[in-house]
């Protein structure tokens, strides 16, 4: 504590004393110097600071001097960071990490247009490194002639001009170079910090295993879409991409999404806000309710994979009926039974409606059972966003299935889900459990702001 004084002081009353003992530490400086500090008038004008305070505020003040110094030592010494270098390596590192979320965030939107523009079959053939794109009217016509050869051309597109082919074409080919570009600018910044020595190993793994997910993401979308490219069991069925590849693929960005986001906020934000032991106790007991809320999101958000798959939203257009029923009659219709929830049309969509409506009914009575708790005003404020973010969502979701799937809108809804998972991800993050040596610090109580 003494030291920590010291050294405070020093910056305040003594700058060129401070430039002479850079390269030293306080302690070491006390015991083989005294001379040469004491000598140079520090001690003089140190208490002639002191003399100047107004009487009574100079108690306070060395203590809360003290507490604050007190506080950054243990937070160095216990808190496990995830980031070195100091404060600024670690801004760094976070903006990194936040604009590689944006980025899949994204990547997330420009897949749902190229969905719902029917975009993703027009490129009949794959490389890892990409390519370039046609170049000449002997290329397009190349290229054209090979997506006469898809099921979707022959069932779909029959007819379609060569025009409309390379709208379909550069809407495909810029959802895959946008990934590759992510998977370039997420490695040179991750060279970079290995080289200053940024990155810790907990952080090192976690990043490498991300990077390894989004190199995957690549050859599960060749898989979703090789799917397309075979013929329909019956000759009445329109060719689509395997709603389980789908459901694979759009899962996996959004976990790559969430991991990125969670990681970006440990970095910068090591210790959750914290001013009293009554609203980390109020923070967990928001977290007790908040996990299984989050559970029930994704697995929302899953469901909605699955719609999309199926081409679900283009049935049963009515709300909140199904067609004339609540439900309808061949829910049950596929065996084995597990089928209907992953392949049945009805059944998809009656589920993605259950879970949505269970989803805006969980957050409202997560909002209400917690409204009275001793919480941090960030916490408040959070579950009144999402609780306004799962609202609009199941309004963006019945406005796009009764408008019969527009782009915008049905982008707007893949959007809104993304943006619910992210306010999820704050929330999380906001109410962990603080680190002892924060703990150690707080007071029992806080001033209600």
């Amino acid at each position: 504590m003494f030291r920590s004084r010291v050294v405070a002081l020093f910056v305040k009353g003594n700058n060129k004393a401070l430039c002479s003992l850079r390269g030293t530490t306080p302690s070491r400086v006390l015991k083989e110097e005294p001379y040469r500090l004491f000598s140079t008038g520090i001690t003089r004008k140190c208490l002639e600071k002191f003399r100047s305070l107004p009487k009574g505020n100079y108690v306070p003040s060395i203590r809360n001097m003290s507490t604050v110094a007190s506080v950054g030592v243990e937070s160095k010494e216990g808190l496990k960071l995830l980031a070195n270098g100091g404060p600024r390596a670690r801004k760094m590192v976070g903006i990194w990490l936040f604009c590689s979320a944006s980025w899949v965030f994204s990547m997330v939107i420009l897949g749902g247009i190229t969905r719902l523009t029917r975009s993703g079959l027009s490129m009949t053939d794959w490389k890892f490194t990409g390519g370039l794109p046609p170049l000449s009217d002997e290329d397009w016509l190349l290229e054209f002639e090979k997506y006469k050869q898809s099921p979707e051309y022959k069932r779909v597109n029959k007819g379609m001009s060569i025009e409309n082919f390379k709208f379909i074409y550069w809407m495909e080919y810029a959802h895959r170079m946008w990934g590759r570009a992510l998977g370039i600018m997420f490695a040179l910044p991750f060279s970079y910090f290995l080289r200053k020595g940024y990155i810790t190993l907990p952080l090192g793994l976690r990043l490498s295993a991300l990077f390894g997910l989004g190199a995957g993401q690549g050859l599960i979308g060749w898989w979703m879409v090789k799917s397309g490219l075979e013929e329909p069991a019956s000759e009445y069925a329109q060719p689509r991409v395997s709603p389980y590849r789908l459901a694979a693929h759009l899962t996996s960005a959004f976990a790559i999404y969430c991991g990125l986001l969670w990681t970006g906020l440990s970095v910068m934000m090591p210790e959750p806000p914290s001013k009293s032991v009554a609203w980390v106790h109020g923070a967990a007991k928001v977290k007790r309710l908040t996990l299984p809320v989050s559970l029930l999101v994704g697995v929302t958000a899953v469901s909605g994979a699955f719609v999309a798959g199926n081409d679900a939203g283009h049935a049963y257009n009515t709300f909140p009926k199904m067609g004339d029923t609540w439900i309808p009659e061949d829910v049950f219709d596929m065996k084995p039974l597990i089928r209907n929830f992953f392949e049945n049309t009805s059944t998809v969509q009656l589920d993605h409606r259950i879970l949505a409506t269970a989803t805006l009914v969980s957050i409202g009575a997560l909002w209400w059972s917690t409204r009275k708790f001793d919480t941090h005003p960030v916490v408040r404020s959070l579950i009144r966003t999402t609780l306004s973010m799962a609202a609009l969502q199941v309004t963006l979701g019945v406005s796009t299935l009764l408008s019969y799937v527009p782009v915008e809108l049905g982008t707007a809804h893949q959007a809104g889900a993304l943006t619910l998972l992210t306010l999820m991800i704050l929330l999380n993050h906001t109410v962990r459990k603080p680190s002892p040596f924060l703990l150690k610090s707080l007071p029992q109580a806080s001033k209600k702001i």
